[in-house]
């Protein structure tokens, strides 16, 4: 959590006026719910003179390792934070907490790969994988930036998340935050607690195009707060009520067991919310709030699940939403099915991409065209990225995301059917 933060994976450089002609704008910074530590080892590029005239071409920045978590509460809404209006980057945004690896809090991945490449790829790849390493900056990155700690008591089979007092766990915040102490440490041996890094969920990875000045591969997280159960306090005394599920009615969720999220102090955010997804993207459409395309991205995924979920006899409505998340997660192939959008072209082929499951896509954005009716920016999410190209990875060939940026930031983020979109560009084509 480091304050040369750039929260992720960023779009292509250049947007356009209705001119056609290149603006500066998107600012050549980067996007997905990050705040990165600038601890890790990184190679800067630049360009290089030769003899005469000639210079070579810029050397690729380094992806650096990163990673985030859309994390659920007991009722299935999901947290973000909203960045201070005087961040260096995505001021008054909402994001989803997380951040790059430290080299201070956890284990060292594969090294980069020297200037020029590598002749053998593969242990570069790994960088590009989930992992512990990855998983333990997702759960110290929430703590710090939001104060809930995913952790058990470390000495019996407990359900419940570890509660611990305020002003323990702000002192601790601000201490792991600036490397006076190690989280494992502090989890393991103070609070005798177990890290819940095997509750995280693989859901996507963002990895930033080539041409950006800031690179990060960045691994995406769900984790799904207990839906019910006592508090496990630190003293061992829960205080917590627990909550009840009915087939189709609201839960009745204790406070305590929601571990109400907090700022950071305002180092770097100003809120730390719960709402459902559905909510967090009818607020930017309605302008409220500024959403990236990666976070309005997973947040349409998320909320078209938890809105079609069928609850089963005897189950509760939460707990068939995350059946069905967890479903979705896992299920290939991707589309939506093979039919076309109405049902007038027959069968669709099904795209490569397909059958790579959200917990292995990499995205890296890229711009496909603009549109002629709003001006929006269409970007494709179905390239892993230079580093991964060639080695079968992939994203979602069949959606896209539309977005208008504006010097307030992107503005009209909206997740599409790329069929869908390409049609209505040729009808207005020929208007």
């Amino acid at each position: 959590m480091f304050h040369d933060d750039a929260h992720g994976v960023p779009l292509p450089h250049r947007a356009f006026y209705s001119s056609g002609k290149p603006s500066p704008w998107p600012p050549r910074t980067s996007y997905v719910s990050m705040t990165p530590k600038t601890n890790q080892i990184r190679r800067s590029s630049s360009s290089t003179a030769s003899a005469g005239n000639n210079q070579k071409k810029p050397q690729m920045d380094e992806a650096r390792p990163s990673s985030s978590v859309i994390l659920l509460s007991p009722t299935n809404q999901v947290l973000l934070l909203h960045r201070v209006q005087t961040s260096t980057s995505f001021p008054s945004a909402h994001v989803f907490p997380g951040g790059n690896l430290s080299s201070f809090h956890e284990p060292p991945l594969s090294p980069p790969p020297p200037p020029g490449g590598l002749s053998d790829p593969g242990p570069d790849l790994d960088r590009h994988r989930d992992s512990p390493a990855y998983r333990l900056a997702a759960i110290r990155e929430t703590f710090e930036e939001s104060g809930i700690l995913l952790a058990r008591r470390g000495d019996e089979a407990e359900p419940a998340l570890l509660s611990i007092p305020e002003a323990e766990r702000d002192k601790a915040r601000e201490e792991i935050h600036n490397d006076r102490l190690h989280f494992q440490d502090w989890a393991g041996n103070t609070l005798k607690a177990t890290l819940c890094v095997d509750e995280l969920v693989p859901f996507t990875r963002w990895v930033t195009p080539p041409n950006m000045p800031k690179r990060f591969t960045t691994q995406m997280y769900l984790f799904l707060m207990p839906l019910h159960h006592p508090v496990a306090g630190t003293t061992g005394t829960g205080t917590g009520t627990g909550a009840s599920t009915g087939a189709t009615g609201p839960a009745v969720v204790d406070v305590d067991v929601v571990q109400t999220p907090t700022t950071d102090g305002g180092i770097e955010h100003t809120a730390a919310t719960f709402a459902d997804a559905s909510e967090w993207l009818r607020r930017q459409r309605d302008g409220e709030i500024v959403l990236f395309p990666p976070q309005c991205y997973l947040l349409s995924l998320v909320a078209g699940v938890m809105g079609s979920a069928a609850v089963r006899e005897g189950e509760g409505r939460y707990a068939a939403q995350r059946r069905a998340l967890l479903d979705f997660v896992g299920r290939t192939p991707t589309s939506g099915g093979e039919v076309g959008s109405e049902g007038l072209r027959g069968v669709r082929k099904i795209h490569p991409t397909a059958m790579i499951p959200w917990s292995e896509k990499v995205m890296s954005p890229q711009t496909l065209f603009i549109r002629k009716s709003d001006g929006r920016i269409v970007l494709g999410v179905d390239k892993p990225g230079p580093e991964l190209k060639g080695t079968g990875r992939g994203g979602d060939f069949d959606r896209v995301v539309l977005v208008k940026f504006t010097k307030q930031g992107p503005k009209e983020v909206e997740v599409r059917d790329r069929e869908d979109v390409l049609r209505e560009e040729k009808v207005a084509a020929r208007l």
